[in-house]
């Protein structure tokens, strides 16, 4: 997973459309905070939606493990 993250990490411009389609709640704004970095992104989801931070997390690594990298 880690260096599926170096991926997203790197291209997260590329990604945050893909993660925008997943989570439309989030704002651009949040989404070039989180430039690429896997702990921001569960933490906007987890304060976003109001859910637990393993939820969130779940949500996050399935996300990144359905995308083509």
């Amino acid at each position: 997973m880690k260096d599926k993250w170096a991926q997203i990490s790197g291209q997260w411009k590329q990604f945050a459309g893909e993660a925008k389609k997943k989570w439309n709640e989030l704002t651009d704004d949040e989404l070039a905070k989180v430039n690429g970095d896997r702990k921001r992104l569960v933490s906007i989801v987890q304060q976003r939606y109001g859910i637990a931070k393993k939820a969130a997390e779940k949500q996050v690594d399935a996300w990144a493990n359905a995308l083509k990298v």
